[in-house]
């Protein structure tokens, strides 16, 4: 009997891969759009302006004290009561995308927040305007300590991104659902949906490893 689960799973490869496929797209696209909207949101967060900090404070609380399955269910389910129709693919990107956001802004707030303050001095004795100080002096040495926790933010992203498949986008997680209704070998199924997910994260998980070790030896070298 398990030989012949093993043969339908095989035969059900292309339809995982294809799964896989679309988790990357929606990852991907996800995790574009995130790191440039947690970017813009963690500079902009440094900024001594109070009304702009507190409406970044706000979408940042809100998105990060919901739980991810609420939010994607107002994009699909909700939004198209109010007249906003979305596809499930662009449902699922659109909310990873503010879901990735609010994490991603506290890691670069963090990180330009840990710069010292000489630093900021340093720059604007240098005649730098703010845009000048951000980018030439303040982002270079926040990025040190941005990247490994913002490599890290990405595997969790690509995992969380199993949560689409519950509006029906037939992601590597969805594909598992439906494989294990003809294959009733639950472990043989979705061992192979972490695999595929396996192989997916690792290169990221390698990667932060990297940036921590170069952090690492780069401080104790200070």
């Amino acid at each position: 009997m398990w030989e012949f689960y093993f043969e339908r799973l095989v035969q059900s490869l292309p339809s995982f891969l294809k799964g896989i496929w679309v988790t990357v797209q929606v990852s991907g696209l996800s995790l574009v759009f995130g790191t440039l909207l947690g970017l813009a949101a963690g500079i902009l967060r440094t900024r001594h302006f109070k009304p702009l900090r507190a409406v970044i404070a706000a979408y940042v609380d809100l998105v990060r004290g919901t739980p991810y399955l609420v939010q994607i269910f107002i994009f699909f389910f909700i939004l198209p009561e109010w007249g906003v129709q979305l596809e499930a693919f662009a449902a699922a990107v659109l909310s990873l995308t503010l879901y990735a956001g609010a994490y991603i802004c506290e890691i670069v707030a963090g990180g330009i927040e840990s710069v010292p303050a000489g630093q900021w001095e340093a720059a604007k004795s240098s005649g730098f305007n703010w845009l000048q100080q951000m980018r030439l002096i303040i982002l270079p040495q926040a990025l040190r300590t941005i990247l490994p926790p913002l490599v890290g933010q990405y595997v969790l992203l690509i995992k969380d991104s199993s949560i689409v498949s519950v509006i029906g986008l037939t992601d590597v997680t969805r594909v598992g659902w439906l494989t294990v209704q003809r294959i009733p070998e639950g472990l043989m199924v979705f061992g192979l949906v972490g695999a595929l997910y396996f192989c997916v994260c690792y290169p990221l998980i390698r990667l932060s490893g990297w940036f921590e070790r170069r952090l690492t030896i780069q401080e104790l070298k200070l």
